[in-house]
């Protein structure tokens, strides 16, 4: 399966040309406004992601900003697929935030979970669990959506060129039960294949590692292939709220707390025979 273009990273990469050329300038956002008759935030929410781009406004923004052939092209082109729809539109009312647009395009995933185990490697039954433990009042057809749009995700493993994924896990996650044994043993089977694929690398961090530097929480780190037009973001999730870092001084920070966790966890080899017997040791 070939990969698409997410409109959600081309959204961001115009956001950032569009700063980029109005720096160009020596312009403010309030002066270009100005110029342009608009109300004096109108050209800063665009940058920040807060109001949609309409075309003429790119073409008018363009016009101020007296960029080349070449460069409307170009611009013209991310405006367009901007506007387009990932498949996780149609999930927009149980997918609130951008993540998924985000993890589309990247070309390295790397996550620390706690709680869970990561999305990407989760089973149906395992996820259809945890959507009834957090929705206890939702009814059949909000589940099963919620179950699609989480099961949709998987589809990022499937393309002809799938992205790195590395996961370091808590020990609680794989001991922590999940719908009964019967589900999380085929869980744990799981994650045990997921060690063999060859753009997959799986480490266990165990209770005996002690403290650790992400005692904070569960993170990812999304890299794309040209960290130049698309920077690195850190992602953070609870159960009320999701935070998108984009800044070097957050992503390095967290990068740094990564590369900790793995040089404390079990390596792949190691964490697959963990994984063995966490599920032999599941009792009926």
């Amino acid at each position: 399966m070939a990969q698409v273009p997410s409109p959600t990273i081309r959204a961001r990469r115009l956001r950032r040309e569009l700063r980029r050329l109005r720096e160009r300038t020596g312009r403010t956002s309030e002066e270009v406004a100005k110029l342009l008759g608009w109300h004096r935030t109108k050209v800063i929410r665009f940058e920040l992601g807060h109001s949609r781009v309409m075309t003429k406004d790119i073409e008018a923004l363009l016009d101020i900003y007296e960029v080349s052939d070449e460069e409307r092209e170009v611009l013209t082109a991310l405006h367009r697929q901007a506007r387009q729809k990932g498949w996780w539109s149609a999930y927009g009312d149980v997918l609130p935030d951008d993540y998924v647009g985000f993890e589309a395009e990247a070309t390295v995933i790397s996550t620390f979970e706690s709680l869970y185990v990561p999305g990407l490697l989760q089973t149906e039954e395992y996820v259809r669990a945890i959507v009834r433990a957090g929705r206890s009042t939702a009814d059949q057809d909000e589940i099963d959506r919620r179950v699609s749009a989480r099961l949709g995700r998987k589809v990022l493993l499937s393309r002809d060129v799938p992205p790195a994924l590395w996961v370091v896990l808590d020990e609680a996650a794989v001991r922590r039960v999940v719908g009964g044994p019967k589900v999380m043993r085929a869980q744990l089977a799981r994650l045990v294949e997921a060690c063999d694929l060859p753009t997959v690398e799986l480490q266990i961090l165990p209770f005996a590692a002690g403290a650790h530097a992400a005692m904070g929480g569960p993170f990812t780190l999304l890299d794309y292939a040209d960290s130049l037009l698309d920077p690195t973001v850190v992602y953070l999730d609870n159960d009320t709220s999701t935070l998108l870092l984009e800044e070097g001084q957050q992503v390095a920070r967290y990068r740094l707390m990564f590369d900790h966790l793995r040089a404390k966890a079990l390596d792949p080899d190691r964490s697959a025979d963990f994984l063995t017997r966490v599920a032999a040791e599941i009792p009926d």
